[in-house]
């Protein structure tokens, strides 16, 4: 089972739209129970896990819309997208959904590392992110490059094995030949 990036939250935790009340704490069990997280939707549950990570990231108390407070909605969204395709393989809308928001993500971290370096590292560390580079040359695969490709690789080991074999007898003769004049020596009398 893959765990969830809701697992984290506590129970007993207050819903958003409670957290400010104080009337909340003093409730009885029931209606408590009622305003925790513990009867939360999904949906109440994932806006709390996005101002978790917006927390990490924010520059003031009021930054809603900076680079990395939308780098982390994106991360809140991209792993709630990954938990829900590992049990819905097929749900195709919702895959394109995360790759679009993988592409957003990684087009924002772009513009931040390139403009705010400081703040690239930061973001990525707190949201435990891992920014890999994409590919300097990039080849669309056909069907005829990738029997090519697989050719010539077959063809590369093919030739890789005939020169160890090659390697192999020569290191024999030569161990032979060493044998061969050690004989040599020893058969001479040469004086000990």
């Amino acid at each position: 089972e893959v765990p969830s990036q809701l697992d984290d939250l506590p129970a007993t935790m207050l819903k958003i739209d409670y957290a400010a009340v104080q009337m909340a704490e003093k409730a009885d069990d029931t209606v408590k129970k009622l305003l925790t997280l513990e009867l939360a939707s999904h949906k109440e549950k994932l806006s709390i896990k996005k101002e978790q990570l917006m927390a990490k990231v924010k520059r003031n108390e009021s930054d809603r819309g900076s680079t990395e407070v939308q780098v982390a909605v994106l991360t809140a969204k991209i792993r709630n997208y990954q938990e829900h395709l590992q049990y819905h393989t097929k749900d195709k809308a919702n895959k394109r959904r995360l790759l679009m928001a993988i592409d957003r993500r990684k087009k924002l971290l772009k513009y931040l590392r390139r403009t705010r370096y400081d703040l690239f590292e930061n973001v990525c560390q707190q949201l435990g992110i891992t920014y890999t580079f994409p590919p300097e040359y990039y080849r669309r695969v056909t069907r005829r490059w990738a029997a090519k490709k697989a050719f010539c690789i077959k063809v590369f080991n093919e030739v890789q094995k005939q020169k160890a074999a090659e390697k192999k007898r020569q290191r024999e003769a030569a161990t032979l030949k060493e044998e061969s004049a050690d004989k040599q020596m020893g058969l001479d009398g040469s004086p000990v």
